[in-house]
């Protein structure tokens, strides 16, 4: 689920009844989101057993009568930021169908759940504003906002507008700690490769950096680069560059005056055990089979999920939505997308096609050696196949299953994807997901990219399971004549409840990419005139795959007319070229640069994807330049960046760890391990589209809208395609 809207329900435990003195009224900083319901509900709640809906821009509920606590029946706003000491004024407007008194205050969201202020509003059918003042007893990200409508002894309307609470000193945004303004890789560099910090310094004139060995001892010195205003974070940038020095050690550090970056590493290879962890981040995310301890240790260890053991409901036998279809597909096994729990062809196919592509580079370019068998601490480790192949197998078994079956109207056509009827609370392991569980309707789009995965998975496979190869090859000729058949079914933008929509409208590029590689395998002519899709510097994506047709061309030429892989081999270069000039002419080394300054969501794996383009256009040429592009694209994920932040899991001393994840979700509960290392977080993403995001992140710089919370899905979830796209780059970097 790495693009959705989306509402997090949670009924939480009673707001406990204290006392409390009045305090002066605090600075007018607004705390509480879409307090006058202009825009809906979210990122309001409401209990399960209350009916509610927004009636002429009032939250209206409807209390049912027997309840019997006050916490029985709720609204509430969760992921409110607090500061200890600090006072807080709740003012709203309330009315009801009959005369109650309800209770409304501000305390704690998650355990221990701790009250700072409670009050009874006695509520009539004239509307009334009420207004309480209370004192945070903490600092906090998670305050809520509540109204308990329970054990009133009747049933009633109960509406609410206007909600406001005020308080605290600092204004939201404010107060983010960025560390060190001198900016490195925080992993390492590589001793052959380019090595380079990023300053952040007012002056317009060069100033003086040293590098520090372990103990401290300055080993070389020089002047910066003056880069200057940095658009993107509305930083001041310098460069340090220190490429010349190859020693290999521990512990450096680059220091300007006073201030000193975080410590690295320079090696001959420092990426060797970040490119496994990347690609081992896909059995812990695999459904349908214990994760067991021999491969992942007790903390990471889980039972199967979604295999019909109680509560599960189970993925062996799904049915339709209901009006949809009347069968019902066993559709186990499979990667979970992201921090839920659903399975989604179009994102799945990209990111199995990434790490078969990871194997297919292996064979025609000579690179990344020690890509075989017993790489990783998989089950399948020893059995004479290369374990980035049985990794993608797992998806690829799933992705088939996901076929309607002959016999069935829209037979060939590839169901949607598969997911909660409602999303689940954070945190909640698959296998206490209690959720029924539906198949969606079949699309166009999953269609053609489970073709696009299995032609490429026939040819991959052909050496080491002939079978296997043969029944891909045969779901993707089935795939690609359905899709034929039916070119404009689409998934719609509003299936999202309980999963994310995946919605795409155009899938010129799916057919474009299909045909690719279904022509690659087979050489049949008659699908060269569907291939024509081609890269351009917006890159690619699960749902804008038409660069994908290129790429697939450059990487086996000789499978094509040589005039398209001359034009395919012109593109690319030609796109590389662009990404190179992103990593050169700003700040931070991002490859990824967006016409209007925007961040989407999960844009480090546009900076993923788009150095993949770099490391095709390396692979072509054999430029260094290309090398060393992609080298500082992960300098950028490892915290040469606008946050000094890296986002991945495991590798940096500021890196992230609290991705957004129902597994995963030690912020949450200390008994549950943080994110495996390895995880990429999505990061910056200048829409906010998050509550957490939007009350902490307002007036954000677009590459500095992040923040390393759990609840922040929009800038801080793990997704498949992102760490396909990670595990696909560090291997090129573990290998070049």
């Amino acid at each position: 689920m790495s693009f959705r809207t989306r509402l997090l329900i949670a009924c939480m435990p009673p707001l406990l009844l204290v006392s409390f003195a009045p305090v002066a009224h605090a600075e007018a900083y607004e705390r509480v989101l879409n307090g006058t319901f202009d825009g809906g509900k979210a990122p309001w709640w409401v209990s399960g057993n209350t009916p509610s809906r927004v009636d002429a821009g009032r939250l209206c509920a409807d209390e049912p009568a027997g309840t019997v606590n006050t916490w029985d029946s709720m609204i509430g706003e969760n992921d409110i930021p607090l500061e200890a000491g600090q006072p807080y004024t709740l003012r709203f407007t309330a009315t009801a169908t009959a005369d109650v008194t309800i209770r409304a205050g501000l305390g704690l969201a998650v355990a221990p759940n701790t009250s700072m202020f409670v009050k009874g509003a006695a509520v009539t059918s004239t509307p009334k504003t009420f207004v309480f003042t209370g004192t945070s007893s903490l600092s906090t990200l998670r305050g809520q906002v509540g109204f308990h409508l329970g054990a009133t002894g009747k049933s009633f309307t109960f509406c609410v507008d206007d909600v406001s609470l005020t308080g605290g000193v600092i204004p939201p945004g404010g107060g983010r700690d960025f560390g060190s303004p001198v900016r490195v890789n925080q992993l390492g560099y590589a001793g052959s490769g380019p090595k380079q910090a990023s300053i952040v310094d007012p002056s317009a004139t060069p100033v003086q950096w040293q590098l520090r060995n372990g103990a401290g001892a300055v080993v070389t010195t020089g002047l910066t680069r003056v880069q200057g205003d940095d658009a993107a974070s509305g930083d001041h940038v310098h460069i340090a560059d220190f490429t010349d020095f190859r020693t290999e050690g521990t512990g450096y550090t680059v220091a300007v005056g006073s201030a000193v970056s975080e410590p690295f590493d320079v090696l001959r290879n420092p990426y060797d055990g970040l490119r496994r962890d990347a690609l081992e981040y896909f059995y812990l995310q695999r459904s349908g089979t214990p994760i067991e301890t021999a491969y992942v240790g007790d903390a990471y260890a889980r039972p199967a999920g979604h295999l019909g053991v109680a509560p599960n409901k189970g993925d062996t036998s799904v049915p339709c939505l209901p009006g949809t279809c009347d069968y019902s597909l066993d559709v186990s096994g499979g990667w979970y997308d992201a921090g839920d729990q659903g399975k989604y062809v179009v994102n799945g196919a990209l990111a199995a096609w990434q790490l078969m592509d990871t194997y297919e580079r292996s064979l025609y370019t000579g690179g990344w050696a020690g890509l075989g068998d017993g790489l990783l601490k998989i089950p399948e480790a020893g059995n004479h196949v290369p374990d980035v192949l049985d990794e993608s197998r797992w998806e690829m078994e799933f992705l088939l299953k996901m076929q309607v079956p002959a016999g069935q109207p829209l037979a060939g056509m590839a169901h949607h994807k598969v997911h909660d009827l409602a999303w689940t609370a954070l945190p909640t392991r698959p296998d206490a997901d209690a959720q029924p569980r539906y198949l969606h309707p079949p699309s166009t789009a999953a269609t053609l990219n489970l073709a696009a995965a299995a032609a490429q998975c026939a040819r991959v496979w052909q050496l080491w399971d002939r079978a296997f190869s043969a029944k891909c090859l045969a779901a993707a000729k089935t795939a690609w004549q359905a899709a034929l058949a039916h070119p404009a079914m689409y998934a719609p933008r509003e299936d999202s409840v309980g999963g994310g929509p995946y919605d795409d409208t155009n899938v010129t590029d799916e057919f474009s990419w299909a045909g690719a590689e279904l022509y690659a395998t087979t050489g049949d002519q008659g699908y060269l005139k569907s291939i024509t899709a081609r890269i351009t510097a917006d890159g690619f994506s699960w749902k804008d795959t038409g660069a994908l047709t290129d790429l697939t061309i450059t990487r086996l030429p000789w499978r094509f007319p040589l005039a398209r892989v001359l034009a395919a081999r012109q593109r690319v270069l030609a796109v590389a070229d662009q990404y190179v000039r992103n990593v050169r002419n700003q700040g931070y080394p991002n490859p990824f640069e967006s016409a209007d300054g925007s961040y989407p969501w999960g844009s480090t794996s546009a900076t993923t994807n788009n150095a993949l383009v770099i490391a095709t256009a390396y692979d072509l040429t054999h430029r260094r330049d290309y090398r060393d592009a992609v080298l500082e694209s992960m300098d950028y994920l490892l915290g040469r960046n606008a946050l000094n932040q890296s986002f991945v899991t495991g590798y940096g001393e500021r890196a992230s760890t609290n991705e957004h994840s129902r597994i995963w979700a030690h912020q949450l509960d200390q008994k549950l391990p943080s994110p495996p290392p390895g995880s990429l977080a999505g990061g910056p993403n200048s829409a906010l589209q998050d509550p957490v995001a939007q009350q902490n992140l307002p007036g954000c710089e677009p590459a500095k809208c992040y923040i390393d919370d759990i609840f922040s899905y929009s800038t801080n979830e793990t997704a498949i395609n992102w760490n396909s796209s990670l595990a696909w780059i560090t291997a090129f970097a573990a290998g070049s």
